[in-house]
């Protein structure tokens, strides 16, 4: 693993690392859908800030848009100094729940253990996700622990905690059903899922006060994941007492990812950089 990060350091261009080199836990074959990886993204070293983000795209737990809300998302952290690691996990038809959390958790503990390699400091590593990968990211960072300090794979002994999300129009509940998203629940849990499982996965049932702050963004207009997800993240972290801010925006649809043909709705970005700054995570 050391060898792979230095040569993404030499490299300058993107490269990618299996989070399982020898095979994901319950993998069902060796094709490229059985092997989550994460694509790095290496800001110029003039201009780096100890800070990395883990992006999780959306694609309602049966494809990832890898492209909007990855590849550009990873481009615009970059333009700010910030490592930006684009994951790629395990979805359905394939793949069911636990295995996207499996792989969010694995892509966190690499990061976080590989931190000093990527030129980021291991306690500003952040996750964020769009739509279904705001579910993931959301999950993550309610479903967290602290790593097993007596496993043989030193990369399991790291925590898996991240310290900030990022959630675009997330999914957020699978138990209120006026505004659930039932592609991504169905998709992650099947057409009968357990009562507790689904309790246990919406989100906003987790948190904490040891969930992360978190920066939301959503839209009134969304009518396919309704901006009442982010409002029941938000008024849960509020109530843990957790640092939160949310933006609704009236107008934009679903899956604008940073918007950047939208006059208005592409000003989102730079809200975001501003709770950034405002939380230290853009200083050297």
């Amino acid at each position: 693993m050391l060898a792979i990060v230095a040569a993404v350091l030499l490299a300058g261009e993107p490269q990618t690392i299996l989070l399982w080199p020898q095979g994901a836990p319950g993998a069902v074959g060796n094709e490229d859908a059985d092997r989550p990886s994460l694509t790095v993204f290496l800001p110029p070293a003039e201009r780096a800030v100890p800070t990395g983000v883990i992006v999780c795209p959306g694609g309602g737990y049966a494809k990832l848009a890898m492209d909007h809300e990855g590849r550009q998302v990873a481009q615009w952290l970059n333009s700010l100094g910030v490592a930006a690691f684009v994951l790629k996990y395990r979805h359905a038809p394939r793949y069911r729940h636990p295995a996207p959390l499996q792989d969010a958790k694995r892509a966190l503990r690499i990061v976080r253990a590989r931190a000093a390699g990527f030129r980021i400091a291991a306690d500003r590593i952040g996750v964020w996700g769009f739509s279904a990968g705001g579910h993931l990211a959301s999950t993550l960072g309610t479903h967290f622990d602290d790593g097993d300090p007596g496993a043989a794979d030193p990369i399991e002994r790291a925590g898996c905690r991240p310290d900030f999300l990022v959630l675009a129009y997330p999914v957020i509940t699978f138990v209120e059903e006026a505004i659930v998203h039932k592609g991504s629940r169905g998709n992650l849990l099947g057409d009968r899922p357990d009562a507790a499982l689904l309790e246990s996965l919406s989100t906003d049932k987790q948190v904490t006060p040891r969930t992360p702050p978190t920066f939301l963004f959503h839209t009134h207009e969304d009518r396919s994941v309704p901006a009442e997800n982010s409002i029941l993240f938000y008024s849960a972290l509020r109530r843990a007492g957790v640092p939160a801010e949310l933006h609704i925006y009236e107008r934009g649809r679903h899956g604008v990812g940073l918007a950047p043909e939208d006059p208005v709705l592409s000003s989102w970005p730079a809200r975001l950089a501003d709770w950034l700054r405002v939380r230290g995570l853009l200083s050297r």
